[in-house]
Parts: structure tokens; sequence; C-alpha cells
């Protein structure tokens, strides 16, 4: 029984965690990548989960667990009404608004039944398992660490083996059949918790049954009061929202990986198992020690806007997230209540991680202009969650004037001298601010014996951090919008206005006023796509196309006469390009700009054919790059809109990809040549006056198309590789991933 209950759970739980990257690929041709996309996703899944644990728990109250698998096994053939799981035709995200609405109503439409059934496994079959009178029934609890192992496999699994080995139309088939199979596990289930407490049993043992079903069904004076649940809701809220905090700032920046937020929630899933798990392998009071430690140099690399080296602060982010997380699932496990309130105790989990998700993804890109939430969360648990076991849930959070005082002083002391260091010019190049930042954190961690005053303490060390100017230059604007945070800041030089999106910079323009016109970074004259626009200025009325917008610094290329159109998805992009105090691109530009926004695919969908003789492409070089503008149905798009002799130039500049050889082979399928330019070696002078080394794509026709530039030795055809070319049904980043 023990086996049946476990691999039915296992089968659950592989299938939700299944659905979520699958679904993700899917929408990824409307929304294209980003952690906002990642993170309203989880929103939407962590309040079905919630839906879910409600149903379960309700359902198995209201009925008790000999009648409740009457109503459960015809609610699990209702999903297959929807499957296979698939976007239906006819949805369009909006072009210039926040489209995460549109993304919850979507997934709602797609993925909602199947999820919602799939989600109320877990709980339902542990709350069967309780009753059947088995030896381990009355701590089933066990069965949640399945559960989480199942979620593991499957997370590791999407990107290992199952993107790269099935398209999704076939993924989606295989989902379903997954789906069926779990259906008649669970029915089989259900039947032998029925066999179990019928007219077979013994006296003894149906009394015992007897009881364990009333229990669920009417808990006992012992049910758990307002304070158990408030502190399930709290230790369940801080986790889930430090695992999309951590996930967001590590994407941005720190390193920006393709597939980044797959180690965090491997991280996540993992406490469930060692926390639930029979044998303990870790103790709390060890943790309480750990945490503190970890958080220390932690805080005095939020104060120094440390992005180096990545390795080791990715390490250490995901270290302090790992201990964060496991000491609070380590608090509830040892908390969690007797198996007659099992339903409850998840459901109250599912609250607090449906919060997390809903603070993260929807409340905090609205109040907070950086990803603020990330360190909250951090000093919220080191005030929640840090407290000794056996104290009443909230206990230490009674201040005295102490714990009041001294953060406040420490705070001011610190934000005083680097104010000072920022005044005498000793706040960037040396070691002095580290050292002050040092010194703060080590006296906060002398806190750490009172979970409040070093709450606080962490607070007054992440404040003063404000007042430090750094090393990146001076910041000028900070917004944030649904696909990230943009930076306009002066560069440490004092040269130019720069335009970053997390650490990949999308813009630069000289502020010397003879050079305000000339592009700069990828765009240099001397580099790839500069030499191709500089040979095509005699063609008359030319007719550019370009996805990405950036700070506009393409439109140094503007001549009177053509007609450039811009593609791009971000509307504080557009607004920021447009704005004349931070980039004067578009204002110079001697003839007309269009800025269409909105997903390029779908707004080029809407040109006529044959609109552009030059279509630029720069959308490849972030870490959640948009697969859907690189597949063969994208190439047929652009084929389709450019005009007879047109070329199509991609820049492909990217630290963890290689996708030359994903061009080539869509060149390859289509039958069109090739080329490919890399220009990253470059001087130190070149740097210095705001050029970037990068890596571009040219494509068209017809040889003859570009012929001008297979003549040069600086353009060589562009390597492939044995694979097959991407689609909207196939693709997989892990086959191009730079692992040296």
């Amino acid at each position: 029984m023990v086996a049946l209950y476990t691999a039915t759970i296992f089968l659950g739980s592989t299938l939700l965690f299944l659905l979520q990257p699958m679904f993700a690929r899917m929408v990824l041709p409307l929304l294209g990548g980003s952690p906002a996309v990642w993170n309203t996703a989880m929103v939407f899944f962590q309040a079905v989960l919630l839906a879910g644990y409600a149903y379960a728990h309700a359902s198995l109250r209201g009925l008790g667990a000999r009648r409740q698998p009457l109503w459960h096994l015809p609610l699990m053939l209702v999903p297959f009404a929807v499957l296979p799981v698939a976007v239906r035709s006819g949805w369009t995200p909006p072009a210039d608004a926040n489209p995460a609405g549109w993304l919850l109503a979507l997934m709602a439409v797609a993925i909602g039944l199947p999820f919602l059934v799939v989600s109320t496994s877990s709980s339902v079959l542990q709350g069967w398992f309780s009753a059947t009178g088995h030896p381990r029934a009355r701590d089933p609890y066990f069965l949640y660490a399945a559960s989480n192992v199942g979620s593991m496999v499957a997370l590791l699994g999407y990107p290992t083996l199952v993107e790269p080995n099935l398209t999704l139309s076939q993924q989606s088939v295989l989902w379903s059949w997954g789906y069926g199979l779990l259906v008649l596990l669970t029915a089989v289930c259900a039947w032998r918790l029925r066999r179990v407490t019928g007219s077979a049993v013994t006296p003894a043992l149906r009394a015992d049954l007897t009881s364990e079903i009333s229990n669920l069904k009417s808990p006992p004076a012992t049910r758990p009061d307002r304070a158990q649940r408030i502190q399930w809701v709290v230790l369940s809220f801080l986790p889930s929202s430090l695992l999309l905090g951590v996930t967001s700032h590590l994407s941005t920046e720190v390193a920006a990986i393709p597939l980044m937020w797959v180690v965090p929630l491997a991280l996540y899933l993992a406490t469930f198992v060692l926390v639930f798990a029979q044998r303990q392998w870790i103790r709390p009071d060890l943790l309480r020690r750990i945490f503190p430690i970890l958080l220390v140099p932690l805080l005095m690399l939020f104060d120094l806007h440390a992005t180096e080296p990545v390795g080791g602060l990715a390490v250490l982010h995901l270290a302090v997230f790992f201990v964060a997380a496991l000491l609070c699932h380590g608090n509830l496990a040892a908390g969690r209540p007797a198996a007659a309130h099992l339903t409850e105790f998840y459901l109250w989990l599912a609250v607090g991680g449906a919060l997390g998700g809903i603070f993260n993804g929807l409340i905090a890109p609205q109040i907070f202009s950086s990803v603020t939430e990330y360190p909250l969360v951090l000093v919220l648990i080191a005030a929640f969650a840090l407290q000794p076991a056996g104290r009443p849930f909230l206990s230490s959070l009674r201040p005295v004037p102490a714990d009041l005082l001294w953060p406040a002083l420490l705070g001011a002391g610190i934000a005083g001298i680097v104010l000072v260091l920022n005044r005498s010019g000793l706040s960037a190049g040396t070691a002095a601010p580290g050292i002050v930042f040092g010194l703060g954190a080590v006296a906060c961690f002398l806190f750490s014996q009172r979970p409040l005053r070093f709450a606080l303490g962490a607070s007054a060390v992440l404040l003063a951090g404000l007042t430090f100017e750094g090393q990146s230059g001076t910041l000028l604007h900070i917004e944030r919008s649904f696909f990230g945070v943009h930076r306009v800041t002066v560069d440490a030089s004092g040269q130019f206005h720069q335009l970053l999106h997390g650490k990949t910079l999308h813009g630069r323009q000289s502020l010397d006023p003879a050079r305000r016109r000339e592009p700069l970074t990828y765009y240099h004259p001397s580099g790839p796509v500069g030499e191709i626009l500089t040979r095509l200025d005699s063609r008359p009325a030319l007719r550019v196309g370009a996805v990405g917008l950036g700070a506009g610094s393409l439109t140094g290329y503007v001549r009177p006469g053509q007609a450039w159109t811009y593609f791009e998805i971000d509307p504080v992009v557009g607004r920021l390009a447009r704005d004349e105090r931070y980039f004067s691109y578009l204002r110079d530009a001697p003839a007309p700009v269009r800025i269409v926004l909105g997903d390029a695919r779908l707004s080029l969908g809407r040109e006529p054919d044959q609109s552009f003789d030059l279509m630029v492409l720069d959308a490849y070089s972030a870490d959640s790059i948009p697969v859907h503008l690189a597949t063969r149905e994208a190439l047929d798009l652009y084929l389709r809109k450019l005009a007879p002799g047109g070329i199509l130039v991609f820049h492909i500049s990217n630290w963890h990809l290689d996708l030359e050889p994903v061009f080539a082979n869509l060149a390859r399928a289509a039958g069109i040549p090739c080329l490919v330019r890399d220009d990253t070696a470059l001087t130190p002078e070149q740097q210095a006056l705001g050029k970037s080394p990068s890596v571009w794509v040219a494509m068209a026709r017809t040889p003859a198309d570009l012929a001008f530039l297979a003549n040069t030795a600086r353009w060589q055809p562009a390597r492939t590789s044995g694979g097959a070319a991407w689609t909207d049904d196939f693709s997989s980043l892990l086959s191009v991933f730079r692992w040296w």
C-alpha cells in the first residue's frame, strides 16, 4: 500500500511540474522570455495549488475519506475535455500594457482544469492513506517528501531529457497519457481504501479506522489555533517570496544565465524533501547558527553593489536561500499537526505560498523600482525564523529599547562614514567602502542572538548602503516593468549615458556634442552592422526594420528620405529612448522614425510583405532569449517581409549560448546563404571610445545579395551543427549552452 500511494503521489507531482515549463514554452511565441513571465506564471500555479488544497480539505472533511473518492474520481475525468494541452488560436497579448492579467487569463483557460485536478492529488491521497489503518498512516507526511521528489525529477528532467528530445506536441500527448495513468492509479488507491475499510477488516481495526475517519470529518479539541495557522502562513510565505526574489536577482544582476530559475526551484523543493523525510538530516539549531553567518557577507555585497565574481556571488546567494528555506520549512515540519488536520495544514501552506507569489509577481513590480523584495524578505526571515524552538511564535518580536537603539546607531554610523568617503572621492576605486560595510555587517552579526535586533540591524546596514555611489557611474533613472529593471546611468568615466537592463547594456550615447549621433556599443561604424549600413547608404529610400529599440543607437545611421521602423516589446524602453534628458538619437534623426510596441513577431505579421530592404534583429543577447524569434516559422516571416535583394542581420552576442549554429541551421533548412562576423577582439582604445564586442549573422535570399560581404575576409560562412533547425514546436537551449 505504501508503494502504491507513493508511486501515485510521485506521478502526480511529476506531471504537475512537467506541465509548468511545457506550457511556458507554448506561451513563449506570444510573450518572449522574461523573469516576469515566469514569476507571473508562478502566481497562477500557486493560486491554483491553493484552490486544489482547499478542495481537498473541504471535500475530505465534508464527505470523509470513504465517500470522498466517489466525488473525486468523476472530477478527475473532466480535464480530458481540454486535453491535450495547447494554446488555442485567437489569443494575442496587449501591445502597450502590462500583459500579466492577459497571461493569467490564458493559463486559466488553457491549463486551469488539468492543473487544478492534478494539484489535489498529493493532499487527497495523503488524506486517504491516513484513513487506511496502515502502521504509518498516523504520520503520513513522508508522502509529502515523495511528492517533492517527483517535482524535482520533473524540474530537472524537462530541460535535460524532455525538451531536447520531444516536440511540444509530443510532450503534450505524452502528458495526456501520463494523466490517464494517474487517473488509473488513483482509482486503484480508492479501491484499496474502500477494501480496507470494508467488511473484511477485524472489529479492532474497524474501530481504529472509524476513529480515523471521524477525525477527518470532525477534528478533535486539539485542533490548530489561530497562532499556529498564522505561523504556517508566514513560514510558507517567506521562502515562496524568497524563491522568486533570488531568481529575479540572479537572472538580472548577477548571472544572466538561461535556465537559472531551475537551480533555486530545485533547492526549494529539496528543502521540503529533507524536512519531511523520516530521518532528519540537519539540526534546526545548527541552521539558526549558519544563517546569520551567511547573511552577513551578503549584506556587505548588497551594499557594495557587487556583481563579480559571478560564480562566487551566485553560490553565496543560493547558499543563503537554501539555508533560509530550510530554516522556514524545518519550522513548518516541526509544527505539523496530527493526520486528522493534514489537509488543513497543507491548505495554510498553500495560502502562504500563493501570497508569496502574488507579492513578488504582482505587487512588488508596482511598488518597487528594483528587486527590493529580495533583501526585504531576507530581513523578515531573520526576524521570524531565527527564534529558538519551543517558544511561542512571534514572541521574539517584542522589542526592548536596545533592539531599536543599536541598529539605528549602526545604520547612522555607516551612512555618515560613507557620505564622508563620497565627498572625499574615496568611495570609488579604494578598499575603504568595503572595510566600512564589512565592519558594519560584523557588528550586525553581534545582534544575531536576538532575532528582532538582528533583523533591524540588517535593515540598517542595507539602508546605509543606499548612500554608496559605487564604481558603476551615477544613476539617473531607474524604472521597473513587466520585463525587468531598467537603469539609465552616466558611466564611471562621465562620457556616456547608458541604458542597462540588469547587467545587459542596451544602449550608450556620447555626451560630447560632436559625437551625439554616432552609433556606439554593438552598432559602432567599424562593427558588423555598421559596415552593412554604411554600404547600404547608397540605396535610395532605404527601408529598415529593427527588432529591439534599446536607446535608439541604430538611428544614428538614418539618412533623409529613409523609412525606419522599430519593433519593441517593452513600453518602458520606448519611453526612455524618447526621453531627451537621457538619449537624443530619435530626436536628432533626419527622417521620421516609427516605433511599434508589442511582440516583434506579432507586430511584423501585421506589416505588408516586402516592406523592408534591411531587417536588423537584436533580441538575443540577454539570458532569456526569445526562442520564438529564432525558429523556422520566424525566419519564414522575416523573408516574407523582406524586399527583393534585402538582407537580414542578427545580433547573436551571448555569454552563455552559442547561437551561431542555431542561425546557420535555420539558413541551411531554408536554403539561403548565411555569413558570420566575430568582432569581439577589441583594443582598449576602441572600448574607451564606446564600442562593444559583438557577433553578427547576415542572411539573404541569394548569395549575390551578400556578395559585398562575402568578398571580405571579415565575414565567413556560419558554422552549422548536426542538430535540426529550431521550430515553434521544438528547441533546446541546453544543446547550445556554453559549458566553459
